[in-house]
């Protein structure tokens, strides 16, 4: 499966709460927006977990619910995307670039979005 063709797929699965919101209301990306948050919070907590049990060893049970939480992640990462009208590969593209041009410029570590 490709990116876009995992992104049309987990779009199928956008179930919101309330149904459709209107097309292009900020309150369409508020759901996603939340969740992703939420998702990648349950990532951090696997990992804290980790650290706090088993000084920060990753046995393959953890392995496995990391796993699934960031396919979590995936999904709520996607669907933002699809409601932005973006390809999903287009978005990793661009963090690519992105990523290497501040590679390329000595750049890499530090603060803030445009360095």
């Amino acid at each position: 499966m490709t990116i876009n063709e995992y992104q049309t797929k987990a779009h199928t699965f956008a179930l919101y709460p309330y149904g459709h919101i209107d097309e292009g209301s900020e309150a369409d990306y508020l759901y996603p927006a939340l969740g992703l948050a939420e998702e990648a919070g349950e990532v951090a907590g696997k990992y804290a977990k980790a650290i706090r049990d088993c000084k920060g060893s990753i046995d393959d049970e953890r392995k496995e619910a990391i796993i699934k939480e960031l396919g979590d992640v995936c999904w709520f990462v996607a669907e933002l995307s699809t409601l932005l009208d973006v390809p999903l590969q287009e978005v990793m593209i661009r963090n690519i670039n992105k990523l290497t041009s501040r590679l390329n410029r000595g750049v890499i570590n530090g603060e803030g979005d445009n360095r």
